[in-house]
């Protein structure tokens, strides 16, 4: 029979993570005092904030790990909560000593993309939420940022209803069953009030989700815009330049003329519009015929204008067909990416689309220097 040894007992709990944070508890230093009589095992797990809500999961996994110790008879498992100092030190492990906004760091890896539209109605959180769903189902990392913070919404799309926890300022995002990082102004407020600020708090509190939250290692990143070319737009634009614009439209004319005007904003911020998104194209008849409730064209119409006005190629990346499941799970928080109903089928494919963009360029190192 093999030891027990304190080595071989921290070794075996390296690989418990802490389900927030997605990082070995023995990395964040959680593991605090390990004590072996003869087979018994007693541990005392040091939380990172008192009275997590996941303690229970990871007492389980400690445990489950410790008896897989040849030997191993008895595990007793304790709990604790760090000290404003250990939370300090925890806090400048994971993000450093001064907080930036990673994403706009010229090494950064993760790909920005902003969704937006010019009006309200076109179902921009939707796509956003879905888009989310589709990219996660095909193995990627995703976060999403609920910027529209007078009419957010993210967090029942998502099925989100859990408030984040803060360790020593650090927020740690609540994260979907499918492993979505989710921010939102909406976690923070009493359900029914309204949010009522003028711009600079507004700039401020986009400034907190993009340096404040732990993100950790996304590929994606997905902001849910508000509608239009106002203060949130202009903060994005500045906060993170390598961001690249999505347009949502329908098919109506109106509907396309103001979403022109929303991705023309990339002549002003330096942005890249990398495609427009149609919803609502059709709906799906019972004969399989194409019902056109709210006309055709307006996706086509917008990208061939923006191309103009922009002088690149702006694509139309597909044509979302009403589909009332995607109403319902959005409504509900749930997923129906693996529904295989016309609606998800086109998401799953601009989403894919998406996936294969390469980072945008502003702000990176060209690693050119003048001779």
């Amino acid at each position: 029979m093999s030891a027990i040894t304190e080595e071989n007992v921290r070794k075996a709990l390296s690989h418990v993570q802490d389900p927030e944070l997605n990082r070995s508890i023995t990395d964040l230093e959680m593991v605090d005092t390990v004590t072996i009589e003869d087979t018994q095992v007693s541990v005392h797990i040091l939380l990172t904030i008192a009275g997590c809500p996941l303690k229970n999961t990871i007492e389980a996994d400690v445990k489950k790990a410790i008896y897989a110790i040849p030997g191993v008879t008895n595990v007793e498992v304790t709990m604790g909560a760090m000290s404003p100092e250990q939370k300090e030190k925890l806090r400048e492990k994971l993000t450093g000593p001064t907080r930036q906004i990673q994403f706009a760091q010229e090494d950064s890896l993760t790909k920005v993309f902003a969704v937006t539209s010019g009006k309200g109605g076109v179902g921009k959180s939707t796509m956003t939420a879905n888009f989310a769903l589709a990219m996660a189902k095909d193995g990627l990392k995703v976060g999403v940022v609920d910027a529209d913070i007078y009419g957010f919404s993210i967090p029942r799309m998502l099925g989100v209803d859990v408030q984040p926890s803060v360790i020593d300022g650090m927020i740690v995002p609540p994260q979907t069953k499918d492993g979505i990082k989710v921010i939102s102004i909406g976690m923070f407020v009493p359900d029914g009030q309204a949010v009522v600020w003028r711009g600079p708090m507004l700039h401020r509190a986009l400034q907190q989700f993009l340096a404040d939250v732990f993100w950790g290692d996304l590929d994606v990143l997905l902001l849910d815009m508000p509608p239009g070319t106002g203060d949130v737009a202009i903060s994005i634009a500045q906060l993170l330049p390598s961001s690249q614009i999505v347009v949502v439209t329908t098919p109506q004319v109106a509907a396309a003329e103001v979403a022109e005007r929303a991705g023309a904003i990339a002549n002003q911020t330096g942005q890249k519009v990398i495609g427009v998104v149609e919803n609502m194209s059709y709906l799906v008849q019972s004969d399989g015929t194409h019902l056109e409730v709210f006309g055709r064209g307006g996706g086509e119409s917008t990208a061939a204008r923006l191309s103009a006005a922009l002088d690149y190629e702006v694509p139309l990346l597909g044509n979302v067909p009403l589909d009332i499941t995607l109403r319902e799970g959005a409504d509900k928080g749930e997923s129906v990416i693996n529904d295989g109903g016309v609606g998800a089928e086109e998401i799953i494919a601009v989403s894919r689309k998406l996936s294969q963009v390469k980072r945008g360029l502003a702000g990176m190192s060209l690693g050119v220097s003048p001779v």
